[in-house]
Parts: structure tokens; sequence; C-alpha cells
């Protein structure tokens, strides 16, 4: 049915709740990253606090896992699964990252290492890769390390070209790729298998299905807000063309314009004084 909501039962990892939920187990993210960026990790941090809650800065619900390592490098993953420009909003988190470690104290030439990592379930490049690494480099010298920190990892689990990426990673975005019934299968591969066990805790535990829940509820009042200020913005459109006809017809008295508006006349007036303004 049309807008009916998963259930916890229902949601597999590429959803973004789940996602982060088993994301939450520091040793399913590190050997995640791991795979991810073929380095070894010998411990992540997975700050809690961050995931799978309201981010009113991040304009709205943000479902996604920050980390960090040993070695102070930061990591921001986060499931995409609709089309989105992935390139400014990559831009963004890492802007968002750095700011709140210097907001903290940190000097700006001292900041770590920053990832941020798109798990899509589309390829959004459209060029049938795995794994797309994008970091920043010198047009006028291309063999010149331009070494300012920030890597953005796209992975596509739509990829074409197995021979070009570990095996490992290929079998995590196969994985991820799979229907609810499949996704509960038997695996070989030791990881998908440990994921596969965090997902039944996580599915069976009545605190995540309370998060859940409230989570649910946060969003429909969001979407709902949304569809407010869309209603608003028309009623707004409304009232300039309104105001566009009086003008052209001279009928521009506060009194009348206030009273087909439904306004009061102080206000008519404002709206008169903006619109002229924009006229001019």
């Amino acid at each position: 049915m049309k807008g009916k909501r998963k259930t916890l039962q229902e949601l597999t990892i590429m959803d973004g709740f789940l996602f982060g939920a088993v994301m939450m187990d520091s040793e399913n993210c590190r050997l995640l990253l791991e795979r991810v960026l073929e380095i070894p990790i010998a411990r992540v941090d997975v700050l809690q606090e961050k995931n799978l809650v309201y981010h009113p800065e991040y304009k709205g619900i943000r479902l996604d896992v920050y980390a960090s390592d040993e070695a102070g490098s930061r990591y921001d993953i986060e499931i995409q699964v609709r089309t989105t420009p992935v390139e400014k909003r990559s831009r963004y988190y890492h802007a968002q990252m750095d700011m709140e470690l210097l907001l903290s104290g940190m000097p700006y030439d001292s900041l770590p290492e920053s990832y941020v990592i798109f798990i899509c379930g589309y390829d959004p490049f459209g060029k049938g890769k795995y794994r797309y690494r994008i970091e920043n480099r010198c047009l006028e010298c291309p063999d010149m390390d331009y070494l300012d920190g920030t890597h953005t990892i796209i992975l596509n689990n739509k990829g074409q070209n197995p021979r070009e990426v570990p095996s490992e990673l290929v079998s995590f975005l196969n994985y991820t790729r799979k229907s609810l019934s499949e996704s509960e299968e038997k695996d070989e591969d030791a990881f998908i298998s440990r994921l596969q066990e965090s997902i039944r805790k996580v599915k069976g535990s009545r605190e995540m299905g309370e998060r859940y829940m409230t989570l649910e509820e946060m969003l429909r009042e969001e979407r709902e807000e949304g569809r407010q200020e869309g209603r608003e913005e028309g009623r707004q459109e409304g009232r300039e063309m309104m105001i566009f006809q009086m003008v052209n017809e001279d009928e521009i008295s506060a009194e009348k314009g206030a009273e087909k508006l439904g306004i009061s006349s102080e206000e008519f007036r404002k709206k008169l004084e903006e619109y002229l303004k924009t006229k001019e």
C-alpha cells in the first residue's frame, strides 16, 4: 500500500535506522571500514549520541554513523537509497565535521583525516563502479598530492566491476542488495554472518523497537511541517498574485486589499510595499 511505513521487522541493512543500529557495535563499524578503505584499523569508537537522533543543525532527521579511530580520523557513514546530489551533500558533511572540531578548540592545522562514506542503492555517476574514491587534486599538477585530509567514498551496490575492487567489499555490497528474506539466509562470509546476528538482536530489542517508533513519529511530524510550509508558500504566492491583479486594476486601497486577502490593513500595506519594491 502506498505510503505504508515499514515495521522494524521489515527493515534491511539498507534502511537507515537498522544500518545505524547495527553500526553502533564498534566492531561492526571497524570491520566495515577496513573493507571499504583497505587499511588496517585497530579500534573504532562510534559516537552513539550522534546516531539515530534528531539533528536540528542538519536540517531535520539525519540517520548516519559518526565514528573515530585510534589515529583520530573521523568517519561519517550514511545509507543513500534515493537519488540525491551526493557531491554537495558530502561537502556539507565534511564542513560539519571540521566545524565541530574547530568549535571544540582544535586548531585548523591539526584537523584529522575525515571520511564521508555513502552506501548507495543506485549508481550516482552511472559509470558502473562499485566504489568511487574522491579526493582533491591540483589541475595544473595532477600528479602532485594535495593533502587536505578530506576523503569521500561513494559505494554503489549495483557495480559491474568486481575484479577492480576487493572481493570482501563486493560481498558486502551484494548483501545490501538482497531482499528481506534473502538477507536472512545463511551466508559464508563471516562479516555478513556477524551483521545478520546483530540485526536479529536489534529486531528483538524492545528498546530499539521503541526508538524506531519514536523516530517514525518524528519523521511524520517533519513531513507534516514540510506540508504546512508548502501550503503557506502557496498561500503567499496566491496573495502576491492577488496584489498584482489589484495593482493592475488600481484597486489598491488597504481596506479593500485586506478584505480580499483576509488579513489586516497594516499587514496588507506591508505586503504591498514589499511587492512594489520588487518591481522598482
